[in-house]
This record gives C-alpha cells, structure tokens and sequence, in this order.
C-alpha cells in the first residue's frame, strides 16, 4: 500500500470512528422505558455538564445520574442532543430537559432544578419516590 493510501485509510477511520460510536451511545439511551427511583433537587447556577450556562433554582431541567453519560467529554455526549427526561409523580406528569449529570446519583436517582421539583411537590420533602424516563425532546 502506498503512502498515500495509508494517510487515506487513517483519514477515513478518524473520521468514522467517532461518528460510529457516537451513534452507538445516542442508541444506548433507554428512551421510553420507565425508570422507578427518586428524586431531589438543586438550585445551583453555572455550567451545566453540557456546557451551557443553567441556574438551576429558576429554569426547569434535570441533571441525571452519571452512569448514563457515555462520552469523556460531557458537552458532546448524546443526553445533551435533544434528550429530555418525562418525570410522574402522585398523578403529576412533567418534561424536562437534560442540562446536567449527577455525580452522586444511582442509576434511579435523578436530581430536579428547584422550580421542576416544586410542580411535583412541596421541597421541603427533599427526596420523592417517582417513576422517570429518558424521551426525545
């Protein structure tokens, strides 16, 4: 094989490789497929893991557990690509988006902005059973 030939098949497979397992991790997203954990809340503000800017204690979004992110780098992993998560709780049903992770999270755990949390319930109960699921946004 030539030289050319060589730099060209390189080329080619740093080019295909990431978009293969990028596609690989947006399909490893359970979508659509119920979750039963719980839920807290945050109200921090500053960079989100999706490297955009979040203040949690005024938007609605959701930050979920870590070992949902598939990418070294956060602000390319597929939950930040129109992934939301549809959280039900005592008859209430809301959607919010992934801006965050959650270092400290079980799988089953997500962790609600402030005003996410309080259209399920009051934030002084801190921690609420539920059911959740990962949805396109």
């Amino acid at each position: 094989m030539t030289k050319i030939g060589k730099a060209l098949g390189v080329l080619a497979a740093a080019v295909v490789l990431p978009l293969t397992l990028s596609g690989t991790a947006y399909a490893d997203i359970p979508f659509n497929q119920p979750i039963n954990g719980n839920a807290t809340y945050y109200d921090n503000s500053g960079f989100g893991a999706c490297g955009t800017w979040v203040n949690a204690a005024t938007e609605m979004l959701v930050a979920v557990p870590a070992s949902y992110w598939t990418t070294p780098n956060p602000n390319n992993d597929p939950l930040c690509r129109g992934v939301s998560v549809q959280v039900s709780y005592n008859g209430r049903t809301i959607t919010v988006p992934v801006k965050d992770k959650c270092p400290s999270c079980g799988s089953g755990h997500i962790d609600l902005s402030l005003p996410a949390f309080s259209q399920l319930a009051d934030p002084r109960l801190g921690n609420i059973p539920l059911t959740w699921k990962f949805v396109r946004s």
